[in-house]
């Protein structure tokens, strides 16, 4: 039987050391090309719905306005972390000032923001006072896009 020695890497031939460099530079780009691939559904994938029963809710809130700044320090406290102080999103949260969210109903986004969404990464906010969910939606419809 033959032994098979350990060749010390200084000893690698030149065609085995490019080999093996583009072969980890393949499996780079493929995981580059995957993780761009998961973030871009993850912003395109609209089978996060809330119910139709909690779509329809009504912000009780609504008709206050000085709710919105209360909401503005939960959000600071609780959301920031990941959504960013401007809600634009960090990481793989939700951008709140793209079209797509501002244009749910306060119902909906009372529900997810009540029930989270581990698929996702979002955690549930139940703990929170109904209340204060009601003006975590309304400081959401404040975040316009950065111009």
């Amino acid at each position: 039987m033959k032994r098979v020695t350990n060749i010390p890497p200084s000893n690698l031939s030149f065609r085995g050391a490019s080999v093996l460099r583009n072969l980890l530079l393949g499996c780079a780009a493929l995981l580059c090309i995957y993780a761009a691939a998961q973030n871009a559904s993850y912003k395109q994938d609209p089978t996060w719905h809330a119910p139709d029963q909690a779509s329809i809710r009504k912000n009780p809130l609504a008709e206050n306005k000085n709710a919105a700044a209360g909401g503005a320090k939960l959000f600071h406290r609780h959301c920031a972390e990941c959504h960013g102080p401007t809600g634009t999103g960090l990481k793989k949260a939700a951008n709140f000032t793209m079209p797509e969210i501002q244009s749910q109903s306060d119902g909906a986004l009372f529900w997810k923001i009540t029930n989270g969404n581990p698929d996702r990464r979002m955690p549930s906010f139940s703990q929170l006072p109904e209340l204060q969910r009601w003006q975590l939606v309304l400081h959401l419809r404040t975040l316009k896009p950065l111009q």
